[in-house]
């Protein structure tokens, strides 16, 4: 099912326009109130700049005070209820954002600003929390793909609306005030067709103080390694936005040499490219949480930043031109190309660092912790501001912050990367299980989403850990041949995703005792180990009788069994047909196509050896 079916799709579709609507008036407000105080209340310059430096500022500050807070009522109450509330809550502050409008009253409307922040804080946690239990594991990425897509589009028009409206002469704020206003109410309308999202934890004691609650809450986001990187991983991508944001009107104006149009169509390009990149991540990590996309997002990121410098910089020589005279300027093509592959590749980077956060944190403490990553976001963005401030003091024009932020990127990326190697071995596993071959999965599902597992498989190839890894979603701990575990190059990749070398009981008894030990305190930990009880790779790509080791693992630690499958891998690129007739593995059968079929879990004092290896014969059926 394509990701674009959920829009029609009751569990997701009224929360998507709910979500979409609030960003789109959000935006609207803010530069409808940037245009009012810049251009049409008569400020000179020193008290214009007071005012829209202090706007944003305001705005992020009900984060830093409420976000804590807000992941508790997340988790404490129905969110649908939250939701409706927060809507109306809106529809309050647009009313009271008209009256500032009409009458120019500035303090009023930095009061409206303000609340809008609060709309926004409260609003995040179950934003990003009610996903997971609107959606099924395989729709987790299509649907964030959609949200982002939505939020940049509706971003996107909200600005141009606000400018747009609050320009038209004499009645700009009057026609500002009553679109806000109206799209408000629709959001609360579509907000009471959301189904209901129970609490997650509602026997939750309710903590008062925002100070200590804050402190609570960034002790839970951080206590899982990978999942505290993702959140660091997201920050960095809203301090990166907003060092890009806060620079595209100077950069266009002067690097450039465009007028408004330009800067509209820049935003548009930045947006654009945006939602292509979310949309992109279903496609190309098969429906799955694939984190391997992050460092691939983070490299284009780099990329088209630094050649972004290198296509343009320095002062334009032609200035105040529109945007049809600056397509048709000589290099827009390639500025053009810029902005948006920026935007493709920041989709590709954030949307699966937040489906990584909402599949591996508790289901219970997820309100929370998106509300810790809205309180890191909120010190990035603030960090950014002082970051373009400070480089512009001393002197950097627009293309060199930008050139600046592209190059801290590679920095950024690679500390994130190497306190949590799984992202980066994730990656690598996804381009090589992506170039060898093509892979069709059935019956994912199967594999529990928590608690502890024992996968049994097939062994065909010696990328068969591979392609399990790159296609299962949770972690898994493989049980593999010591000598391959050693293998130059691949040795690295299989240390980091914590494999568990075995060697037979008359080759070296003290390694096959470890694994044991191994196998099962990984599994007391609740975690997911795949073992291929032939032993071996087969040799003629028939199934090889299974050892009883699974057996003994059993004994050792009764856990839920899961019986898989490789299709079609033998005479691939690395099985043992062309090592025994003497023909090259490359390139035969490169790109070979693939299946992967899983069964059901089956109770462990259901199975032995031999009804594991009938089922998995079963499960291959005549594809070798």
């Amino acid at each position: 099912m394509s990701q674009f079916a959920l829009l029609g799709r009751r569990r997701f579709a009224p929360f998507f326009w709910t979500q979409a609507l609030g960003a789109f008036n959000d935006n609207a407000f803010r530069n409808a109130l940037l245009m009012l105080v810049a251009f049409q209340m008569g400020l000179d310059e020193h008290k214009a700049a007071i005012y829209t430096n202090f706007a944003p500022a305001l705005f992020i500050l009900p984060f830093f005070l409420f976000s804590a807070s807000a992941g508790q009522l997340a988790e404490k109450f129905e969110k649908t209820r939250i939701i409706r509330w927060v809507k109306l809550f809106e529809v309050a502050a647009m009313t009271v954002a008209a009256i500032g409008f009409v009458t120019h009253h500035v303090a009023l409307l930095l009061v409206v600003l303000f609340m809008m922040g609060m709309h926004s804080t409260v609003f995040g946690p179950i934003k990003y929390a009610i996903l997971p239990q609107a959606l099924k594991p395989a729709e987790l990425v299509g649907g964030n793909g959609l949200v982002e897509m939505g939020t940049q589009l509706a971003m996107l028009i909200g600005m141009i609306a606000g400018n747009t409206l609050m320009r038209v002469a004499g009645i700009g704020p009057w026609l500002a005030s009553g679109a806000t206003i109206a799209i408000a109410l629709v959001g609360y309308l579509a907000s009471r067709a959301i189904p209901p999202a129970p609490a997650t934890a509602p026997d939750l004691k309710f903590q008062w103080n925002p100070y200590v609650e804050t402190a609570r809450v960034l002790r839970i986001t951080h206590a899982d390694r990978a999942v505290w990187n993702a959140v660091l991983g997201i920050s960095w991508f809203w301090f990166f936005g907003t060092v890009l944001i806060a620079q595209l009107p100077i950069y266009t104006r002067e690097t450039l040499g465009g007028d408004e149009t330009v800067y509209t169509l820049v935003l548009t390009l930045f947006s654009v490219g945006s939602g292509i990149g979310a949309l992109l991540c279903e496609r190309m990590s098969g429906k799955r949480v694939e984190i391997g996309l992050v460092p691939l997002g983070a490299f284009g990121l780099t990329v088209f930043g630094v050649d972004l410098y290198l296509a343009r910089h320095g002062i334009a020589t032609v200035q105040g031109q529109n945007w049809l005279a600056f397509l048709r300027s000589a290099g827009s093509v390639r500025l053009i190309l810029d902005l948006t592959l920026i935007g493709v590749f920041a989709g590709l980077y954030v949307v699966p660092l937040f489906a990584f956060v909402q599949a591996r944190a508790p289901r219970e403490k997820l309100s929370r912790i998106i509300s810790g990553n809205n309180i890191m976001n909120a010190l990035l963005i603030v960090s950014a501001a002082g970051f373009g401030l400070g480089l512009g003091a001393l002197g950097l024009d627009a293309a060199q912050i930008f050139l600046a932020a592209a190059l801290l990127n590679i920095a950024v990326a690679a500390y994130i990367f190497t306190l949590v190697p799984e992202f980066i071995m994730r990656f690598v596993t996804w381009v090589l299980v992506n170039t060898l071959y093509r892979v069709r999965v059935d019956g994912m599902q199967h594999v529990p989403e928590e608690g502890p597992a024992l996968l049994v498989c097939n062994h065909v190839s010696f990328m068969d850990p591979l392609l399990l890894m790159a296609n299962v979603r949770r972690p898994v701990r493989f049980v593999m041949y010591y000598r391959i575990f050693h293998v130059p190059l691949l040795h690295w990749l299989f240390r980091t995703a914590k494999a568990i070398p075995i060697a037979g009981q008359k080759e070296d008894p003290a390694v096959l005792e470890a694994a044991y030990d191994a196998i099962d305190a990984a599994l007391a930990d609740g975690e997911v180990v795949c073992i291929f009880p032939e032993g071996g790779l087969t040799r003629d790509g028939a199934i090889a009788p299974f050892r009883p080791g699974v057996e003994k693992i059993l004994a050792r630690r009764p856990v839920p069994v899961v019986p898989m499958a490789l299709r079609g891998l033998w005479g691939s690129v690395w099985s043992r047909r062309d090592s025994m007739m003497g023909r090259s593995r490359l390139p035969r059968r490169f790109r070979a196509r693939v299946e992967l079929v899983v069964d059901v879990s089956r109770a462990p004092e259901h199975v032995d050896a031999a009804v594991l290896e009938e089922r998995v014969r079963e499960l291959r059926g005549e594809m070798a």
